[in-house]
């Protein structure tokens, strides 16, 4: 089954182009959808994506109409890969997992995004250490004043417990 999804982001936008050209290559059904594409709750595509099954092939006209980023695209196409549900993007005829050269250039870009998450983890862990070397308290502020702080450091130092110390 060949299953298309349109979206525009704000009810005064119209999805006619989309239709048409997921009429045209012939989409069972089509699932569509007005709500901005940096929401994380959109209800159509959830229902999409419950909906797919083994074989399917979902189709979208544009990239940008599915996704906002590499990130969540990526997500998408692992999710449906998973599921071994085909997608293809009409008007970027490389984003094409019906195809092996379509499944080694989502490949590629899956390897560069995940090449990009460990760089700004390394950059970022770099950068903590930088700033605990300044002496720049990381995490949540402290409770204690430093003069409690002080003394629950005596009272665990000498071996007493809590209790013992507080009374």
């Amino acid at each position: 089954m060949l299953i298309g999804y349109a979206r525009v982001s704000t009810d005064e936008q119209n999805l006619d182009v989309q239709l048409e050209h997921l009429c045209k290559v012939g989409c069972d059904y089509i699932f569509k959808e007005k709500v901005s594409g940096a929401e994380r709750q959109r209800p159509e595509l959830n229902r999409l994506l419950r909906k797919v099954r083994r074989g399917d092939v979902v189709i979208v006209h544009r990239l940008d109409r599915l996704a906002r980023s590499t990130k969540h695209l990526l997500k998408i196409t692992e999710y449906l890969q998973k599921k071994q549900t085909g997608f293809r993007s009409l008007s970027e005829p490389w984003a094409d997992t019906t195809s092996p050269a379509g499944r080694m250039i989502l490949t590629v870009f899956a390897g560069i995004a995940e090449f990009e998450r460990a760089q700004i983890r390394e950059r970022t862990a770099a950068g903590r250490e930088l700033a605990r070397a300044r002496g720049v308290h990381m995490g949540r502020p402290t409770k204690l004043a430093q003069a409690e702080t002080a003394l629950a450091h005596l009272i665990h130092g000498g071996g007493r417990d809590w209790a013992a110390g507080i009374a």
